[in-house]
């Protein structure tokens, strides 16, 4: 069972009630097992952290990147959440929420290609 952090689940709750532009598209593609016959979960807790896209079969987090991760602080604890969802055994694939608007075959296109190199 994954650790978790109880206080964090109506926070998740929240924010499955209110995804952003990106993540609504990201998830139109990805849910209803259309990506390898795998199922995502939504603002999942995991830890500390509220994941944005949850494979547990492909141990695959996808995290949907608004301008708040760009800046030195949003890089620096990116990293250190990444690297505590690796030692867990996921793989983290980041994408921006301008790439996921503007270019979602091509994110779509490169889940299926992470997926198909795992499974």
């Amino acid at each position: 069972m994954l650790p978790y952090n109880k206080k964090l689940k109506p926070f998740a709750r929240n924010l499955r009630s209110n995804m952003t532009n990106a993540e609504k598209l990201i998830w139109s593609k990805i849910r209803s097992r259309q990506i390898g016959d795998l199922h995502f979960y939504r603002q999942k807790n995991i830890g500390n952290y509220i994941v944005d896209f949850y494979c547990p079969k492909g141990k695959l987090i996808l995290e949907i990147d608004g301008g708040q991760h760009y800046g030195h602080d949003g890089i620096k604890k990116d990293r250190e959440r990444d690297q505590y969802l690796q030692v867990l055994g996921f793989s983290v694939l980041r994408f921006s929420d301008i790439d996921v608007l503007k270019n979602i075959d091509g994110v779509v296109k490169r889940i299926q290609e992470h997926v198909n190199s795992i499974l």
